[in-house]
């Protein structure tokens, strides 16, 4: 049975796809079989591990929507063991039309049952909002993962992001955990940057990570290419950093 992760964070621009398209490839580089759903309109995820989303016939909105057989949605990706459901333009509408739906918070968890024994872990990117997409993910998920930039107004929104966590968690998924808070774009350098992460630590303490995502020109470059960075330049600090933060993982899961 895999394991199921979300990536949230209603904070825009925090390294969410980033960590999701990089972490997939790392679990995958590490030997286990890894899917990753792009469950955010923007499609970035899927673009940025080489899906041409013009050319996609089925993504997670037709999943979701039409009750498509998930696997009809998956596409493989350059790195061995790991597949993506990309995502499409139309999911930014697959709220207001889920509205009315049955158990409409649970129709991804539904989805992604059939698929849980086919894989090591299913991580699933979230668009930056705390709507029914989202809330279908974080019901979906065994865990989350909450990525924090190291920059001013960092914990800003992290409240509203736990009670949602804590409100899905009391009425739709029991067994949801904090899989982890992940410091990403850190900068030794600068102040700020080591206050906030002082910060986190000391609001979360165990719940944080250990590897943290340094600020990196080549993770910025890789999705332009229609790679991950482990494909783009193994050897770059973000390569590496999202290798050891797949091993923390796996260590921890192990356990």
């Amino acid at each position: 049975m895999g394991k199921i992760i979300a990536l949230a964070n209603q904070k825009g621009g925090v390294g969410k796809t980033t960590t999701s398209m990089n972490l997939a490839a790392s679990l995958a580089t590490l030997e286990k079989n890894v899917l990753l759903v792009d469950a955010d309109p923007q499609a970035n995820a899927s673009s940025g591990v080489g899906v041409d989303i013009t050319q996609v016939e089925c993504s997670l909105y037709n999943v979701l929507m039409d009750h498509v057989d998930p696997r009809e949605a998956i596409y493989t990706t350059d790195i061995n063991g790991m597949d993506v459901i990309p995502s499409h333009i139309d999911l930014v509408g697959a709220e207001i039309e889920m509205l009315n739906a049955k158990n409409r918070e649970r129709v991804l968890k539904n989805a992604l049952a059939t698929l849980a024994d086919e894989y090591d872990y299913i991580l699933i990117d979230c668009s930056p909002s705390l709507g029914l997409i989202t809330v279908n993910a974080l019901t979906a998920a065994n865990s989350v993962i909450i990525p924090v930039q190291c920059e001013y107004f960092a914990l800003e929104g992290i409240s509203k992001l736990l009670n949602t966590i804590k409100i899905v968690k009391h009425k739709l998924n029991p067994e949801l955990e904090i899989e982890g808070f992940l410091l990403t774009m850190y900068d030794s350098r600068l102040r700020l940057a080591n206050q906030v992460y002082d910060e986190v630590k000391r609001h979360f303490r165990e719940l944080v990570f250990k590897t943290v995502i340094q600020r990196n020109v080549k993770l910025g470059e890789a999705p332009g290419h229609g790679v991950p960075a482990i494909l783009y330049d193994a050897d770059s600090v973000g390569a590496k950093a999202h290798l050891a933060l797949a091993q923390e993982i796996i260590e921890k899961n192990q356990k």
